[in-house]
């Protein structure tokens, strides 16, 4: 394994360290947004739709393309919050309160805040309707509504969770029970799952489990836990190269994976989860548990099912180069509510944003886009509480790695990277629309090797 400080502390990291810096003096503070200045319009140049990480990216770089009176965000919630660290929180190595702010503190200076929710698309006249009967129009229109979680397909949820042993790191409500479910965790079956749906953060429902399997090596009760991961799907990861390393940890740490097998059912007052095998349809098995992590399932939001906008699924219909809509040239969209076929994480996000940033760029000069997603996506696989195993790779499954060491090696330094730094380059530089993943980086670092 490469030393920490060398990692940490060599030339080409010290020059990303100045790049870094010098970043974010390029980015302007941010300035928090009270939306009382002027009257909200019903027109704009730019109009986004969601407030997630997608959504702020893309309103940060518009704003510096037409102005901030020109760009608007239709965003409810009052609180955004750095998702990809729940993952941490959930393990009890991170507080809760590290990974929100206020959404007015997000969102671009300038920019209108339009604190409603979507409720209608109507792309053939270029205008969207909100939950407060308000119609507004647009040039442009940016799609990231993200993924909705649907707990209530799964049959005794979301009620359950108001018993204990049970929790779920993909929702705020939910996230703390899990670190409440390990700590009282005493002896028998810790089952974690995954569903038969897309998911957002894929390596999310594994990450949980390493890190209980450590939890409970420190605290003494690893020979009393069976730790099992029940998934939907036929691998552990979709690309072999990291599923190679994660196999081997599999075998090493004596966890038990059963594929194809799907939770329909909770019974928190039992603390029993029925899974059905996909292999064999109406064929189940009933698992009692001491602990359950439970991945919902997910889908496009409900807005976007039946709008002129989606695909057959429900996803908004995008071309996976340019990310401009296949039938409405003046619609774009970003993130996990797209059916781009890449891993929908935060990192996609990124990657996305600089790509859409310059599609868009030539739209409105009424020239074609050139630049292309390549679908980079990146997950950091937490495999303990101070080990990571960074897996990043393409539209193709195949690897497309930052670093120039062997990435699917369990690392100190890319926990560190996926607990602190990758926190501060969202807050700090993707939010405000300078971070367009790492593309840069796999260059300097080429040169370097060359």
């Amino acid at each position: 394994m490469t030393p920490l400080a060398a990692v940490v502390s060599g030339p080409r990291v010290r020059l990303f360290a100045c790049l870094l810096r010098l970043g974010c003096q390029q980015a302007k503070p941010l300035q928090l947004h009270t939306g009382a200045r002027l009257a909200a319009k019903n027109h704009y140049e730019v109009l986004v739709l969601g407030g997630g990480s997608g959504g702020i990216t893309m309103a940060a770089r518009m704003k510096r393309k037409v102005g901030a009176e020109n760009v608007a965000i239709v965003e409810p919630s009052e609180r955004h919050f750095y998702q990809p660290i729940w993952t941490l929180v959930g393990a009890g190595a991170k507080p809760l309160a590290s990974s929100g702010r206020p959404t007015a503190s997000v969102i671009p200076s300038g920019v209108e805040w339009i604190k409603a929710r979507v409720v209608d698309l109507n792309p053939d006249k270029n205008c969207i309707h909100t939950d407060n009967d308000k119609e507004i129009s647009y040039k442009y229109l940016i799609i990231a509504l993200g993924i909705q979680l649907d707990y209530e397909k799964i049959k005794g949820l979301p009620e359950g969770f108001a018993h204990p042993q049970i929790g779920s790191n993909y929702s705020v409500r939910t996230v703390e029970k899990t670190w409440k479910a390990l700590q009282d965790f005493k002896e028998g079956n810790a089952i974690f799952t995954f569903p038969n749906t897309p998911v957002k953060c894929a390596g999310a429902p594994q990450k949980i489990m390493y890190l209980s399997e450590a939890y409970f090596r420190k605290t003494g009760k690893r020979s009393k836990a069976n730790i099992i991961f029940n998934t939907s799907l036929g691998a552990i990861f979709g690309v072999k190269k990291y599923a190679d390393a994660l196999q081997e940890i599999i075998r090493e740490r004596n966890l038990t994976v059963n594929y194809k097998q799907n939770l329909i059912e909770v019974r928190a007052d039992k603390q029993e989860a029925v899974f059905e095998n996909l292999d064999k349809p109406g064929e189940t098995q009933v698992i009692s548990y001491e602990m359950l992590h439970v991945t919902p399932p997910m889908s496009p939001p409900d807005v976007l099912k039946t709008s002129p906008v989606a695909d057959a699924a429900g996803w908004v219909d995008v071309d996976k180069d340019t990310l401009q809509h296949k039938r409405y040239p003046n619609v774009f969209g970003i993130g996990d509510c797209t059916n781009l076929p890449t891993s929908k994480t935060a990192a996609a996000v990124a990657a996305q944003s600089g790509i859409l940033d310059r599609t868009i760029s030539l739209i409105m000069k009424n020239q074609t886009p050139v630049k292309k997603y390549d679908g980079y996506t990146s997950c950091p696989l937490v495999t303990g509480y101070n080990r990571v195993i960074l897996a990043e790779f393409d539209y193709n499954a195949q690897p497309l790695e930052t670093f120039p060491f062997d990435q699917s090696k369990e690392r100190l330094s890319m926990y560190l990277m996926k607990a602190d730094m990758m926190p501060f380059l969202y807050w700090n530089m993707m939010l405000r629309g300078y971070w367009g993943g790492p593309a840069f980086l796999r260059k300097l670092f080429h040169l370097g090797r060359s």
